[in-house]
């Protein structure tokens, strides 16, 4: 299947992929992921493996976007949740050194 990635055109299929993949050590998984086989790689990493540029030449969607039409499971990294915001009490009595109540 033709997928374009940093503005480059590849032809890229479930196989060749999963050719390319092999005897690549997974990096540890901190955001977006792709499952090659039994293993979950990093998006960045598979981007770099088959397209061989440089991490930064492209983005983790448009590698996403290509493993979900080959047919890969793709994971999104989870979303932060928002810290709790502090009262202006809470606010002040922190700016004082005081100890704030959980």
């Amino acid at each position: 299947m033709r997928c374009v990635i940093a503005r480059f055109p590849f032809d890229l299929t479930k196989s060749g992929v999963e050719a390319s993949m092999k005897g690549v050590k997974p990096e540890p998984v901190e955001g977006e992921s792709v499952l090659i086989g039994r293993r979950r790689y990093p998006v960045k990493q598979v981007g770099e493996v088959i397209t061989r540029q440089d991490r930064r030449d492209f983005s983790a969607w448009e590698v996403i976007r290509a493993m979900t039409l080959l047919g890969f499971t793709c994971r999104v990294a989870p979303e932060e949740t928002p810290a709790r915001e502090l009262t202006p009490l809470q606010t002040a009595s922190a700016l004082l050194g005081a100890s704030t109540p959980a």
